[in-house]
């Protein structure tokens, strides 16, 4: 068998051409206006970026060499190792454009290449400009919303995670008076090193844990017999019954949060007060550790069971009644029916909803910060209080102390929980779902 060795002469030759100079490929194509093009647009965008980039970079890898200072009276200004952090991920990304603008020259010539390899004529600048129009015109339509994301999503996360492996704390590491360093893991190190911060950590970390699973589990399990009581055919009036359950849900939370936090006062509540009338002791709600977050998780089902039953309403409606009159007839009772054929299928039905509401408890800011602020104090926490969540103490170490290294670092480990619990359980919930349909 006869192997032709010239076969793949041009593809290779044009993509070596612009691999070494960028258009020059197109021109080995004979593709002129094209070649010329990219190299115009290269060279100008190479030779006018070029010093931005390199001080960007060099910003990005140093984060500044003079503080501000004052001399003769007079503030001389020095650089800002934030500024220049961020002017350096902009510098990254601009130059990742530009490689990727490079493998779309490789790429471009190589193709014409392999078309004049095969015997076939090299489309000209307008055929191409037409080609590339109907092929690439859904990419154009993403690239708006791309960008979008990739400064206002992507960036955003990208310096959230690199101010972890820098000092930038106070009172030592503030831009501008002084300069910030990269410090590699030395925040991760010291958070589960120092006694301190080891403590705090862990104590508001199983906290978070224990806050998020049991609300999530008492909120579904209220709403589902909530749902359950609504839907049972000896209730009359389900319109009104549902109508009723879900005004909690349309009152706006913040608003809620607010009364609840008056009401459950332990000087004035109108709670406490009736408690009192009563002949009882007044209850420390929101002063005592144990109570306050048991007033938590209690205030939590007042907003959010009304969703879950509105939810498992919708599902039990569609519950198969075969099963059901199938187990009646086999003499289960209704305990067995319900943890035998009711709970499974809600289960199933509602675990992706069940997981981003244990995310959403576990970063749930609004209730803790609005109805406690994270109190009672604790003193042998480090910047929180007895009720603070994760989300909540990164909070006060950013707005209030300003430990920003140490606070990127907690929200590092704590994105890392919540993902990797979330993927874990999507993981499980696809699995039985494809074992079911088996």
């Amino acid at each position: 068998m006869h192997v032709n060795l010239d076969a793949r002469r041009y593809r290779t030759k044009a993509a070596i051409f612009s691999a070494l100079f960028i258009g020059l490929g197109q021109l080995y194509n004979r593709q002129y206006v094209k070649g010329f093009l990219w190299m115009v647009v290269a060279q100008l965008f190479f030779w006018t970026y070029y010093p931005i980039a390199f001080k960007g970079i060099t910003g990005l890898l140093t984060l500044g060499d003079v503080p501000s200072r004052i001399m003769k009276g007079k503030v001389v200004q020095g650089d800002h190792s934030i500024f220049l952090l961020i002017n350096g991920l902009i510098t990254v990304v601009i130059i990742l454009l530009f490689l990727g603008m490079y493998i779309m020259n490789i790429v471009d010539a190589k193709k014409n290449g392999e078309i004049r390899d095969e015997g076939g004529q090299v489309p000209g600048f307008i055929a191409s400009l037409k080609r590339a129009k109907f092929r690439n015109f859904p990419y154009l339509l993403l690239l708006p919303a791309s960008f979008f994301v990739l400064f206002v999503t992507v960036m955003p996360l990208v310096f959230n995670v690199l101010i972890a492996f820098t000092n930038y704390s106070a009172p030592d590491h503030i831009p501008d008076r002084s300069l910030v360093d990269w410090i590699g893991y030395a925040s991760f190190y010291d958070l589960f090193t120092q006694e301190a911060w080891r403590s705090t950590f862990v104590g508001i970390a199983v906290w978070n844990i224990i806050w998020a699973t049991v609300s999530t589990i008492s909120v579904f399990l209220s709403g589902l017999i909530l749902a359950m009581m609504v839907n049972h055919p000896r209730v009359k009036f389900k319109k009104f019954w549902r109508t009723a359950f879900i005004l909690p849900w349309a009152v706006p939370q913040f608003i809620s949060i607010l009364v609840f936090r008056v009401l459950l006062n332990g000087s004035f509540g109108p709670i406490n007060d009736l408690i009192v009338k009563l002949g009882f002791s007044p209850v420390s709600w929101l002063s005592d550790p144990t109570m306050a977050k048991v007033s938590i998780i209690l205030v939590n089902l007042w907003f959010s069971t009304p969703f879950l039953m509105a939810l498992m309403s919708g599902v039990l409606t569609t519950m198969p009644r075969d099963l059901y009159e199938a187990a009646e007839v086999d003499g289960a009772s209704w305990r067995q029916k319900f943890t035998k054929i009711t709970l499974p299928l809600v289960l199933l039905a509602t675990a992706p909803i069940l997981i981003m509401q244990f995310a959403f408890n576990f970063n749930n800011f609004n209730l803790i910060y609005l109805l406690t602020d994270g109190n009672p104090n604790q003193p042998d926490y480090f910047y929180a209080g007895s009720t603070d969540i994760l989300i909540s103490w990164i909070f006060k170490m950013t707005l209030n102390q300003s430990q920003f290294n140490m606070a990127s670092a907690v929200s590092i480990i704590m994105f890392i929980l919540i993902a990797g619990f979330s993927l874990w359980n999507y993981k499980r919930m696809k699995s039985n779902q494809e074992e079911d349909w088996v």
